[in-house]
């Protein structure tokens, strides 16, 4: 029985995820008819202004103000946020002159916004008004109107602010994404604004910052095998780059090649650096990303690259490992 009764609460569950889902994706393809004039005004306003966007809200739209706050933020245009209960108790102070206000309400009519609209009028500010109500106060009193209406909310209630605060989102990304455009904000740019984790040491962090850190492994052609495998045991990168008396890159050879020497050849004696070195090794400039390295022994299958000059003169050599360390893979 107990059995019965948790399959068919797995139906329904299933049943509730999924129609949240669809409604909420509902709203957000809804949102293409309202990327029109007003959403092109507020877009150029916003990259024409000098000063700040200030991004405001109450409740759950607070929440989505503060995450469009961050985006602006990282994404090229200065934005803070000031939530919109502790602005009439204060925090009014933050605004300075040439801010644009983005106000975020679905109802647009929260007695926080009909507060707050006359005080930023007052100081001369231009408002967005971010709504789902183009009938409500805030939309008769802004500057420039982005709307966010959408038909219900997931809530089986229609009440929890769901399919609505999704729309907010996504229109808050739109807008940060066209600034984007219109500054040529570049992959270089962002890193300047993510300098920690995986993602800002992608965007920054080159060879040459890593593979200084290791030994630079090196015999000339005319080594024995012994020597070889020597430097290879000392250097601990699982290679060993071949080169000439001017330190110019001849080849390398990997403790790969020196396994499949012994399972071919009883007669070592005689066996030089020159005879078992590839002499095509698959080399990197030390100006180039981390994240080049990463993508070259990727498709390669190795484990180690050599880092050379534009000359071809050996530098040192970088391991996967060191990727690994450094989170970029």
């Amino acid at each position: 029985m107990l059995k019965f009764i948790f399959a068919v609460m797995d139906t329904k569950i299933h049943e509730w995820g999924v129609s949240t889902v669809l409604l909420e994706a509902e709203a957000v393809k809804g949102l293409l008819q309202f990327i029109d004039k007003n959403f092109e005004n507020t877009v150029n306003h916003i990259y024409s202004t000098k000063g700040r966007v200030v991004v405001s809200g109450i409740g759950k739209s607070a929440i989505i103000a503060q995450k469009i706050t961050a985006t602006l933020n990282s994404t090229g245009t200065p934005a803070l946020f000031m939530h919109a209960a502790d602005a009439i108790h204060g925090d009014l102070g933050m605004i300075q002159q040439g801010d644009v206000i983005l106000l975020i309400s679905k109802s647009g009519d929260s007695p926080e916004i009909k507060t707050l609209v006359p005080l930023i009028k007052i100081l001369g500010n231009s408002i967005i008004g971010m709504v789902g109500n183009i009938n409500s106060f805030l939309a008769s009193h802004c500057n420039f109107l982005l709307n966010t209406t959408v038909k219900k909310e997931a809530c089986p209630n229609n009440l929890a602010p769901t399919t609505s605060t999704t729309a907010q989102l996504a229109m808050g990304d739109a807008l940060a994404v066209c600034l984007m455009q219109l500054k040529n904000f570049t992959g270089n740019d962002f890193a300047k604004f993510h300098p920690g984790g995986a993602l800002g040491k992608k965007l920054y962090l080159r060879v040459e910052d890593i593979y200084t850190l290791n030994e630079k492994p090196k015999v000339i052609t005319e080594a024995k095998l012994k020597n070889v495998i020597l430097a290879i045991t000392k250097g601990r990168l699982g290679a060993v780059a071949v080169i000439d008396d001017n330190n110019k890159l001849l080849g390398v050879i990997t403790d790969g090649d020196i396994r499949r020497l012994l399972e071919k050849t009883e007669d070592l004696g005689n066996v030089t650096a020159n005879d078992i070195m590839c002499t095509n090794p698959k080399t990197i400039y030390p100006n180039e990303l981390a994240v080049a390295a990463v993508e070259t022994i990727r498709e390669n299958d190795i484990s180690q690259l050599i880092v050379a000059d534009v000359g071809g003169y050996y530098l040192g050599m970088l391991h996967l490992h060191d990727l690994l360390r450094e989170g970029i893979v």
